[in-house]
């Protein structure tokens, strides 16, 4: 089955979130949580991005980190929606035999450790940005932080309780 969480509103996926099913859960809402801070991280790179101030070592670093920030935010992206794919089939191997649970369980593990994964790639892009970057957004920064943590906790839980 597949899962497309891509296209959908903020509203049709908080509906769909808090109703009783079994998919979107933890694991795909730290999925989004993680994108929503890394989408931060690129916000504050790209208003970072051709200050007058900056020198040319600051702007290739502030356009490596913009780059680094899409792919993962990108990739985050799809792990909300391979999450809940993941939850289906794990749902689906229970009326199977062992081995199709435990395969079914250790793709599903898969997802949200890259989320943890991911996520400390992306509080690695936030020094340069709290350091040098615009000094406005400096709290946009914190706040992806933040969201960084809970991200990993949440998916670091979701990894804990399904191994």
């Amino acid at each position: 089955m597949t899962i497309n969480f891509r296209n959908k509103t903020l509203q049709e996926y908080l509906d769909q979130l808090s109703r009783r099913e079994p998919v979107p859960g933890g694991g795909s809402a730290a999925a989004l949580t993680a994108a929503l801070a890394v989408g931060l991280i690129s916000m504050v790179a790209n208003y970072s991005l051709g200050r007058k101030t900056n020198t040319k070592a600051q702007e290739f670093r502030f356009t490596k980190i913009l780059s680094k920030s899409e792919s993962i935010r990108q990739r985050l992206l799809e792990l909300t929606s391979l999450d809940s794919e993941a939850y289906l089939k794990v749902s689906a191997a229970r009326s199977v035999d062992t081995k199709a649970q435990k395969q079914a369980a250790k793709q599903a593990l898969a997802v949200p450790r890259e989320v943890c994964k991911l996520c400390h790639q992306a509080v690695l892009l936030t020094p340069s940005l709290a350091d040098k970057g615009n000094p406005h957004l400096l709290s946009d920064v914190e706040v992806a932080l933040e969201l960084l943590m809970a991200a990993y906790n949440g998916a670091r839980i979701m990894v804990r309780i399904n191994s």
